[in-house]
């Protein structure tokens, strides 16, 4: 299903590093798109990668449906809690962590964002997008439709070898493109953004932060993200500019801020292993970059969150 594409020594003086996994159905599943259960999924990986539960991170979308329990999940060390007609999104990048599933059922799909076709993903990248929230609940009426859908999907893709290989697949691809349609637009949704952002720019930036996600590790740079998307630094900064009004380097010194925010407060890591998990060579120079943008040393920063509120 999934299969580890990168992974750093254990250090002994902190924690496991944050893995990145890539997608990798079983074989003769087609293309970048896969379905099971919660209860399945589980019982096929009985020692990955929740015992014992460690962070990840991953290439692809996991969404999960609950139809029965509660599942609790990890999304960028905050810990979710996932009720019956509510919805899991975990989207690329995100650090997520497994908790053992316990009563939760559902039905269960990982799929590629390339498995979306440029005018579909266009129409979802508020529902795609880092910032979207991690639980979605959709309106009451919406639920029982978008269950049976997700389990059509899933039974279409248990159908393998029954039809076809390409319609098999444009079946598989019909039942998601609806599902996630009707479930970005279920009223209740929340969701950041416009689905009006199809110009060049808004795409280039879009995959910039795709790109950032994967990648905040070992590149730091404008430079090395232009490289990456194939365009200009002028021109990467230009679509960064009209999407939030600040440049890309800002952009890439917040994200490392917040990774740090989150591993020092949620996660408890020491200041060396978060230098080292978000690319700093010198724990010093780490020091100084997040004194400059939050007043306070990591230590103090962590000190200060594991300190209960009175």
């Amino acid at each position: 299903m999934v299969h580890k594409r990168h992974t750093r020594a254990r250090d002994q003086a902190g924690p496991v590093a944050v893995r990145l996994y890539g997608f990798q159905p079983p074989v003769g599943t087609p293309y970048g798109l896969e379905v099971s259960t919660i209860e399945d999924f589980f019982a096929q990986h009985g020692d990955w990668p929740w015992n014992p539960p460690r962070p990840g991170r991953a290439t692809f979308h996991y969404l999960i449906a609950i139809t029965e329990g509660e599942l609790r999940h990890d999304v960028d060390y905050v810990t979710q809690a996932v009720a019956p007609g509510q919805w899991l999104w975990v989207r690329p990048g995100h650090a997520q962590c497994w908790h053992p599933p316990g009563a939760a059922r559902g039905p269960f799909i990982l799929f590629e964002p390339d498995v979306l076709r440029p005018d579909l993903a266009r129409l979802l990248a508020p529902l795609t997008a880092h910032e979207a929230p991690a639980v979605l609940s959709p309106h009451p009426d919406d639920t029982a439709w978008l269950q049976q859908t997700a389990l059509q999907l899933l039974d279409e893709h248990r159908a393998l070898g029954r039809r076809p290989l390409d319609l098999h697949h444009a079946l598989r691809l019909s039942l998601l493109e609806s599902l996630l349609l009707r479930l970005a637009n279920s009223p209740g949704i929340a969701l950041t953004g416009t689905a009006t952002a199809g110009t060049g720019r808004a795409d280039r930036y879009g995959r910039f932060l795709d790109a950032l996600e994967l990648h905040l590790r070992e590149l730091h740079h404008a430079a090395d993200y232009a490289e990456l998307l194939g365009c200009s630094v002028r021109t990467l900064s230009r679509a960064a500019q009209d999407a939030t009004g600040k440049g890309v380097r800002e952009l890439i010194d917040e994200r490392r801020l917040l990774e740090a925010r989150r591993l020092l407060g949620g996660a408890r890591w020491d200041a060396r292993a978060v230098a080292v998990e978000i690319g700093f060579t010198d724990p010093a120079n780490f020091g100084r970059f997040f004194r400059d943008r939050t007043g306070l040393t990591p230590a103090a920063f962590a000190a200060r969150e594991a300190t209960p509120e009175p």
